[in-house]
């Protein structure tokens, strides 16, 4: 689940980039999802569903 909130961070950063909407709360929520998956990589935590 925390990859799929990671990747739509990402998509609408990209759209935000294109269509220019949403100006820099785009940008907070893309280092946020980038700060949360460097997170993961670090502590190498394993989720089980």
């Amino acid at each position: 689940m925390l990859y799929t909130l990671l990747s739509l961070l990402v998509l609408f950063w990209v759209v935000g980039l294109v269509a220019h909407i949403g100006g820099s709360f785009i940008h907070v929520l893309l280092v946020l999802a980038l700060g949360i998956f460097v997170f993961n990589l670090i502590t190498g935590r394993k989720t089980t569903v």
